[in-house]
């Protein structure tokens, strides 16, 4: 009915928006984006659609100027990144729609005298998220900082004899862990036992020279991805933290562990979930005294920053990490103040052969 010209369309401008959005959603379904992505991304459309109260082939970047604004401008703005995924599903349906290879244009050309074009832009959308993936407060923890609240994890409790002991230690090398690989929360909560393996060139660590991790960040509504994160020398004490628990018969006594293979289970469930593993940390943080900006998250700043110190190539970081963009990386590193004067001063010796080693 669309395509021939001599039909006539019943309340057209509605008809043919929903026909587009059927378009997109079968060029997403292709792409092997994510159903529910797919899904609030046409609901994100539609309420557009309703805001600006057009259509399409109306659309101008003072829409979204609008929209956006709107949507900044209430008693609880949305987050950025929020704001964002918004504007940045808006251009790609812009993009479809202006897409020569799908006809839109010249249909409505053709039927309402008048053609869909992009409205998004970078001078008037959110910048990209390595511009601000990492707020100002955030940042890695300190080798000391990190002791601290490892062996608060376990000391205390053990200290006065309470039955939380076995929970607690359970946390603290999952904690371990997931500063240990660079690890996510979710990528950290989801580990099998059989995510572990062997790394043929470093038989020293045993099955535990690698880690599979199934559910990675994904992008663009791609879902989970994979990588491989290898057991580091700098990190290697990780190997008897999961041996103990594993094979030590540590995690075999919670009542839950012969129900699935997940690392960590829990009291009344076969596996921990996200949300108590993060309480977990903020109580832990919060005990020791440490700021409340530094979250489970910064585990993974911390991993970042210390393999920089440790001299690690950044490209080898980046893919232990699973960051896309170098860029990224480099948000996350913060060295120390000691770490880059003493850069600074192997730089010089390097340059003044007569000067004297500032390590001797």
């Amino acid at each position: 009915m669309l395509v021939d010209p001599d039909i006539g369309l019943f309340r057209a401008d509605e008809r043919v928006f929903t026909a587009m959005l059927d378009g997109w959603r079968a060029q997403m379904l292709a792409r092997g984006l994510a159903t529910e992505t797919i899904k609030q991304r046409c609901q994100l459309l539609e309420r557009f659609q309703r805001f600006t109260d057009e259509f399409p082939w109306q659309w101008r970047p003072a829409d979204i100027d609008d929209f956006l604004g709107y949507l900044r401008s209430g008693d609880k703005p949305i987050r950025l990144k929020t704001l964002r995924s918004y504007s940045n599903a808006v251009a790609m349906f812009c993009s479809y729609l202006t897409h020569p290879g799908y006809g839109w244009g010249e249909f409505c050309e053709r039927t309402f005298g008048d053609i869909p074009s992009q409205i998004c832009f970078q001078w008037n959308t959110p910048r990209h998220t390595t511009d601000d993936a990492v707020p100002a407060k955030k940042r890695s923890f300190t080798k000391a900082e990190l002791q601290r609240l490892f062996d608060y994890l376990v000391d205390h409790e053990y200290a006065v004899g309470s039955k939380r002991w076995l929970p607690l230690f359970r946390d603290s090398v999952a904690f371990k862990v997931c500063y240990a690989y660079g690890l996510r929360r979710r990528e950290m909560t989801m580990l099998d036992l059989e995510d572990f393996g062997p790394n043929p060139h470093v038989s020293d660590y045993g099955r535990f020279g690698a880690v599979q991790v199934r559910f990675a960040k994904g992008t663009a509504g791609s879902g989970p991805r994979r990588r491989t994160v290898l057991t580091v020398p700098e990190f290697d004490w990780v190997v008897e933290q999961l041996k103990t628990w594993t094979i030590g018969g540590m995690r075999q006594q919670f009542p839950t562990a012969e129900r699935s293979s997940a690392l960590w289970p829990s009291g009344r469930g076969a596996r921990m979930s996200l949300g108590s593993f993060g309480d977990a940390f903020a109580a832990a943080r919060d005990a020791v005294g440490l700021p409340k900006e530094l979250g489970l998250h910064c585990l993974r700043h911390s991993y970042v920053t210390h393999l920089i110190e440790a001299g690690y190539d950044a490209a080898f970081v980046q893919t232990q990490v699973g960051h896309s963009y170098a860029s990224t990386t480099g948000l996350y590193t913060s060295v120390s103040s000691d770490f880059k004067q003493k850069t600074v001063q192997q730089m010089i010796a390097r340059r003044i052969p007569n000067l004297e080693d500032p390590d001797a």
